[in-house]
């Protein structure tokens, strides 16, 4: 697997299962809740939206509280480029979060570290749309 390709599929994985997280989908929420986190790096950051930082371990202790709270929220994602070097990646993409008649789109910007067969997220900025 090239690089692009592990972080296409990093994104692409963790948006998937974040979707599940939040729908309450899991089929077993602990391993769930572990596949999660071990994309990240543990300096992993990121900006929301709302311009506050998230640390990973911030993310630790939400993720639990938002565990099937969303059951109609829908993810998808477009424009989706990466650029990398051998050992950094960084991806742009726009994603949306659909929940009945109502659509809200996150651009965001993420620098990864590419760690074996493994894109881990380092960075992350999200800026609504």
């Amino acid at each position: 697997m090239n690089n692009t390709e592990k972080i296409t599929k990093e994104i692409q994985g963790f948006h998937e299962d974040i979707e599940k997280w939040f729908q309450g989908k899991a089929e077993h929420q602990e391993s769930l809740y572990k596949k999660l986190l071990s994309g990240f790096s543990p300096d992993f950051k990121m900006i929301n939206g709302n311009h506050d930082t998230v640390t990973l371990s911030m993310l630790a202790d939400w993720l639990p509280s938002v565990y099937g709270q969303f059951t109609d929220r829908h993810i998808s994602l477009e424009n989706i480029k990466i650029h990398h070097s051998e050992s950094h990646g960084i991806a742009t993409y726009t994603e949306i979060q659909i929940i009945g008649e109502t659509s809200t789109k996150r651009e965001s910007s993420a620098v990864f570290i590419l760690d074996g067969q493994k894109a881990l997220w380092l960075h992350l900025i999200e800026k609504w749309a």
